[in-house]
């Protein structure tokens, strides 16, 4: 395709009697270059452009025309920074020259600068790198030295039929090699240093100093991010409900911090939010409809440019040192006065008829990030992950007095309930517990003197689990004796409720939030300090929080299998190593969820596997990487493999068996996925005593 052709979609989203952009191709952009650089070298510029957002225009020449990407926050020479840029439309080598207004009501209106030119040497073949979706390069320009790579990120397929580079508008990722010219992004911002035309001298706009510095701004065109298509999306009507994803408790963080990206916990309520045009509405993450009870959070929804989507967020008021208060977001509700309220959105579920459930979380966020900086609302902000370790997170969060951090997979789907893909690091103790009565005051304090709290155990039932009595002031006694009033019961909701828990009971339908020091032995918490009610939480679903097993801890597994010899019970203690590893991303099924099932079914699958040979199915990184088949053995790898006779198989290792629960379980920890015996016993191995039926629907 010549360069003509490939400047199509240019010309033709332009009017060139109103811009005074280039509307001819040239032979070159008249740069210098060394003699050691004129084989090989190509130009390249970068244009500071604020359109509706500001992005920088990253362009690189290559085959007669400039390949060019928009990058949202423009280049970092810090290398553990990784940029997104959306490739679009390639532009005319002329067009490396141009600086300045391109009109309004006119494609890309705003304000044009070259921040920076100069020429790139590919390394290896560029246009193979290209198509190939990664471009390793040096770039030799005014301000930006050594190595780049340009990584396309898993978007629409490519055929390999030659078109105007960036119809897709695929999602590319700019990074810095790590070489002499990288610096890390909190001790020296180019960005910000290095802000004029490299032509011209000139500095850009006002609004253009101020979006720059702003963390939270990452602006792309509309138009990029409206036709940005990811791989694993598909066109769905947008459903009328959507329940939230949910957060497993760790102890610790995964000892493994690869894939993993931490936000902050923030202390707040959930709130899933329904954009299909001009109807939008707020629902908790139980469902309850809050969107009158927001309305000024709603305008400032409809101003986002959002036509059609699923949000999920949190809702918080910042104190004056700019901290969640979840106090004072209990007082904005009590008063009707809900203006101050900020919605943080972490997730994207569904976009303009797109189910995003399948999309990487990585992927997802970007998309999120460009959706929400299209029309920037103040009260609307997009959660920003942190490039720290979670251990380093957790102790700023402590000094802050945060909650604690939400750690997820950066691969992970969007997987309504509960997922091991997200987990939480809490920073104290702090759950809800379920309201079952209250004592009353002494002295001169008004209301209540304290609440009696309560969890649900495994069967439903209410167990008492302590009381609270600090953490209030006059007034939030005063309303809480006024409700509680409402909901008073003759009758104990507790379970098994001890002789000196006495007070006045109510209908256990209130949730109360509390920090606390520790659980006793007896189930009972200590040195508790009340937070708030919380009316977005259901009663039924208060559980004692128990914090999931990571890969540095050991689980208890006791399995009773039922062999054809009577009862086996095996009870014993499995170490699970990376039992939170996602090995299905479909699912969010966990390593340990497998080991889980196994465990379950144990006494069932034990009868068929007794004295068969067995192959066993492994997968290390999960159902989606590589599988190994094994057949065979030449040492006890897996702890209670049973090794047959080799006469069985003459000419090859030991065949394998599984002769005890404990020994599947073990297999189980080895990443062994799927079990495939013979259908004949050792005692007879030529004479098979079942046949197989394989039935597709």
């Amino acid at each position: 395709m010549s360069a003509h052709d490939l400047l199509k979609s240019y010309r033709e989203k332009r009017d060139f009697s109103k811009t005074l952009e280039p509307e001819k191709d040239s032979e070159s952009l008249g740069q210098s270059r060394s003699t050691s650089q004129s084989r090989t070298a190509l130009s390249f510029v970068i244009q500071r452009h604020a359109a509706r957002n500001l992005h920088y225009d990253f362009r690189l020449e290559l085959g007669g025309t400039l390949k060019s990407w928009a990058v949202p926050k423009g280049p970092s020479l810090d290398p553990s920074v990784k940029r997104m840029g959306v490739h679009v439309e390639d532009h005319p080598l002329s067009y490396a020259s141009f600086e300045g207004l391109i009109p309004e009501r006119q494609y890309g209106a705003g304000h044009v600068i070259v921040w920076d030119r100069g020429v790139w040497m590919p390394v290896g073949d560029p246009a193979a790198g290209l198509k190939a979706g990664k471009l390793k390069f040096e770039l030799f320009g005014e301000k930006l030295h050594g190595g780049w790579t340009l990584v396309r990120m898993q978007g629409r397929k490519r055929d390999d039929a030659p078109r105007a580079s960036g119809d897709a508008k695929e999602a590319w990722l700019l990074i810095k090699e790590r070489d002499q010219h990288a610096r890390k992004s909190d001790e020296f911002d180019i960005l910000l240093e290095a802000p004029d035309s490299v032509l011209s001298g000139r500095p850009d706009k006002q609004k253009l100093q101020a979006k720059v510095k702003s963390r939270s701004q990452v602006p792309v065109a509309p138009e990029h991010a409206s036709e940005y298509v990811p791989k694993d999306a598909c066109k769905t009507a947008l459903p009328i409900s959507l329940a939230p994803q949910l957060a497993t408790l760790l102890s610790s963080p995964p000892p493994d911090p690869q894939g993993w990206i931490y936000e902050i916990k923030f202390d707040g309520y959930r709130l899933m939010t329904r954009i299909e045009g001009d109807t939008i509405k707020c629902f908790t993450r139980n469902g309850h409809d809050w969107t009158s009870k927001l309305p000024a959070l709603v305008e400032a929804i409809s101003q986002t440019g959002i036509s059609s989507a699923w949000l999920d967020g949190e809702i918080v008021v910042l104190n004056d040192r700019g901290i969640p208060d979840f106090g004072a977001l209990q007082n904005a509700f009590d008063s009707a006065s809900t203006r101050d309220i900020i919605y943080f959105v972490f997730d994207l579920p569904w976009l303009n008829g797109l189910d995003l459930r399948q999309v990487k979380l990585a992927e997802r966020r970007e998309i999120l990030r460009t959706a929400l900086t299209r029309n920037q609302q103040g009260s609307i902000r997009f959660s920003e992950a942190f490039e720290h370790s979670p251990q380093d997170l957790l102790a700023s969060a402590a000094q802050l007095g945060l909650e604690g951090v939400i750690g997820k997979r950066a691969d992970s789907p969007y997987i309504s309930g509960r997922s091991r893909g997200w987990i939480k690091l809490k920073t104290q103790q702090r759950q809800e517990f379920v309201i079952g009565g209250y004592t009353e005051p002494k002295g001169a304090r008004a209301g209540l003197g304290a609440l009696m709290l309560g969890v649900h155990d495994t069967s439903g039932e209410l167990c008492y689990a302590g009381n609270v009595g600090t953490g209030f002031d006059e007034k939030t006694l005063v309303m809480l004796k006024s409700w509680l009033q409402k909901i008073h019961s003759i009758h104990n909701p507790f379970a098994g409720a001890p002789a000196d828990a006495k007070g006045q009971w109510v209908k256990p339908q209130l949730v109360a939030e509390v920090v606390f020091a520790e659980w006793t032995s007896a189930g009972r918490i200590r040195h508790a300090v009340f937070k708030g009610l919380r009316a977005d939480k259901p009663v039924k679903g208060v559980l004692r929080e128990m914090p999931a097993v990571t890969a540095t801890e050991t689980s208890t597994v006791t399995t009773a299998a039922t062999t054809s010899t009577g009862a086996a019970h095996v009870t014993g203690k499995l170490r699970i190593t990376h039992p939170d590893r996602v090995i299905d991303p479909s699912s969010g099924f966990t390593k340990k969820d497998l080991i889980a099932h196994y465990a379950e079914v144990a006494s069932l699958m034990l009868p068929h596997l007794k004295s068969r040979p067995t192959s066993l199915v492994r997968a290390p990184t999960g159902i989606t990487g590589e599988l190994f088949f094994q057949k065979h053995a030449e040492a006890r790898s897996i702890p209670g493999i049973k090794l047959l006779d080799a006469a069985l198989d003459p000419g090859h290792a030991p065949l394998l068996a599984i002769p005890t629960a404990a020994a599947l379980l073990e297999a189980a920890q080895m990443n062994v996925m799927e079990f495939h015996t013979w259908n004949a016993t050792t005692r007879a191995i030529r004479q098979p005593d079942r046949m197989t039926f394989d039935l597709d629907p």
